[in-house]
């Protein structure tokens, strides 16, 4: 199998503002040296708190957010040393399916023109051609063409996310960058999105790179999962692992507090972590394990020395005291 997107060291900083006159600026570390890859055909989760980085390094990848340093290999293209124009005709491969269906879509134009804009853009195919395409698109993610004149008001959310989804998929891409997804949604419609997104991943080839703060749908879709905290990867494995087994106590923390898993005494089990307080500052990151202050497992060692994401049992994880929660 083969790899499409390989990141390495990406960091993203911004600019705050100085204290004084004369002072120094501060930065603030928003992704610190994150690395991570995604095979074709493949869909790895990033998740993480708000603030944890997961939706900037996404960003980051695909350039919609400017990098302070690292590579995005995209089939082996350096994305962030391409010049605008060389990363313009990689656009048609990356796509984006943003969080509210309610606030992406223009709310002015009838949805078969929404649609069809990535394709009016690019001028990809003839008039006829694009029309059929857009047919074809609410076809596959269950609109009904009489609907393709409506405006975007006209629908429920679960079917404006649909919309989104099938603009897209109008230019073929290889990979799409799914941020939060079904959050904007009702439970209900948001099982119908996961379907929808599981099918077309099957049936096109597609690869998803999905962030979600919500562990239960990234289970639903994702084969690898990408744990963030503060701006770093703290655990990567697969689907299988991190959830029947995972090993840095702030993974075992997401998963005893998320509410869409229904956490049993069976294997995987993972018993109520009590932390406290809240991450520290991305201006000033700890010298050790950003984690240290609110982990039950804390040593002297973690706050004085810094973890590295290194091979630990099924996964990758950067803590040096990992190990299964007690059951």
């Amino acid at each position: 199998m083969s790899t499409l997107l390989d990141v390495r060291d990406l960091t993203v900083r911004f600019a705050m503002p100085r204290k004084g006159l004369f002072g120094p600026r501060p930065w603030l570390e928003a992704v610190r040296k994150v690395s991570f890859s995604l095979e074709k055909g493949h869909a790895l989760g990033i998740v993480g708190e708000s603030g944890s980085g997961k939706t900037t390094t996404a960003m980051a990848a695909i350039r919609l957010t400017e990098a302070a340093g690292g590579q995005v290999l995209f089939e082996g293209d350096d994305l962030l040393s391409l010049s605008d124009e060389q990363m313009r005709a990689h656009r048609r491969d990356v796509q984006l399916i943003f969080q509210d269906p309610y606030s992406s879509l223009n709310p002015r134009a009838r949805v078969a023109d929404i649609v069809r804009e990535p394709l009016d853009l690019m001028d990809i195919g003839t008039p006829d051609d694009r029309r059929a395409r857009v047919e074809e698109l609410f076809k596959l993610v269950g609109l009904r063409p009489d609907q393709l004149n409506l405006f975007p008001h006209q629908f429920s959310g679960g079917q404006r996310q649909r919309i989104s989804i099938a603009r897209a998929l109008t230019t073929n891409p290889k990979l799409l960058v799914c941020d939060e997804p079904v959050s904007a949604l009702d439970v209900a419609i948001q099982a119908q999105i996961l379907n929808l997104l599981a099918k077309l991943k099957s049936e096109l080839g597609l690869s998803y790179l999905f962030i979600s703060h919500d562990l239960g749908v990234v289970r639903h879709v994702c084969d690898d999962v990408a744990v963030m905290y503060l701006g770093q990867i703290v655990e990567h494995a697969s689907r299988t692992a991190l959830f029947e087994s995972p090993q840095h106590p702030y993974t075992q923390a997401l998963l005893s507090a998320a509410p869409s898993l229904a956490r049993r005494k069976s294997k995987g089990y993972v018993r109520p972590l009590k932390i406290s307080g809240d991450p520290p500052s991305p201006i000033n990151p700890p010298p050790g394990c950003a984690f240290a202050e609110r982990c039950p497992r804390a040593r002297d060692i973690c706050r004085k020395t810094p973890p590295v994401l290194e091979d630990r049992g099924p996964g990758r994880v950067a803590c040096h005291v990992p190990g299964p929660a007690d059951a």
